[in-house]
């Protein structure tokens, strides 16, 4: 699957986003947490999809840039934004339409892991990044691979797919594993230090009824988030 393929299933997935317990209760309260005060900061939100952590952003008195490789996606974007919202068609895996150093953050919300090379698209985000700026990520958390799947070897760079029911929809997605050194890797070798590793529990207005009937008491494992400031 590639992220166009998104274009498939575009309102099933955003409905899905907007009130579930991954997304809504944990990715994107996490997301906005390590962002902190973003008043005034130009923002690029980097595989916007259906805008939700855009107009948080906006909210909070960011001003936004979006893209995201489907095209479907960015419509919803738009409608959620105004149509005169700054959201564009673009693909994190080619050169992005923005000029060096155009942004004081950039925000991948659960992007990474749908790239098997990360290099040319962590050398993108570093570049449109002013020096000194943030890239805040979220993705699979890598442990999740080897609890999932304990007769793999989570050493190895592995594409996998998985399938989701979304809105009444069943949708498959596919991502790479990694292990975390090699994401660890990565990162070095783009030019980024690693300020922040996030492992945090659910958000305190989680519904009740969304959380695992099981779950102890905080502890609760699914993405994993970095605060990552460029060079």
């Amino acid at each position: 699957m590639t992220t166009s393929d998104y274009d498939r299933f575009a309102n099933a997935y955003s409905a899905e986003n907007e009130s579930n317990l991954f997304n809504a209760y944990y990715e994107r309260p996490e997301m906005l947490r390590l962002a902190g005060d973003v008043r005034g900061r130009r923002i690029l939100d980097a595989g916007c999809g259906s805008g939700p952590l855009s107009a948080a952003l906006r909210a909070k008195g960011a001003v936004v840039t979006g893209f995201d490789a489907s095209a479907a996606m960015v419509d919803l974007a738009r409608q959620r934004l105004g149509e005169d919202a700054d959201v564009h068609v673009a693909d994190l895996s080619a050169p992005l339409p923005f000029a060096d150093a155009e942004f004081d953050d950039v925000v991948a919300s659960l992007v990474l892991h749908y790239l098997e090379d990360w290099s040319g698209p962590l050398a993108e985000l570093r570049r449109v990044l002013k020096p000194g700026g943030r890239l805040i990520l979220s993705v699979i958390h890598p442990a999740i691979y080897a609890i999932a799947y304990p007769k793999a070897d989570y050493f190895a760079l592995t594409k996998y797919s998985e399938d989701y029911v979304m809105d009444g929809q069943t949708v498959w997605l596919t991502y790479w594993h990694r292990p975390l050194h090699a994401i660890a890797d990565a990162f070095a070798a783009a030019g980024f230090r690693i300020a922040t590793i996030s492992e945090p529990p659910p958000s305190p207005d989680t519904p009740a009824e969304l959380l695992p009937p099981d779950m102890n008491s905080g502890s609760f494992m699914c993405f994993l988030f970095f605060v990552l400031e460029s060079a």
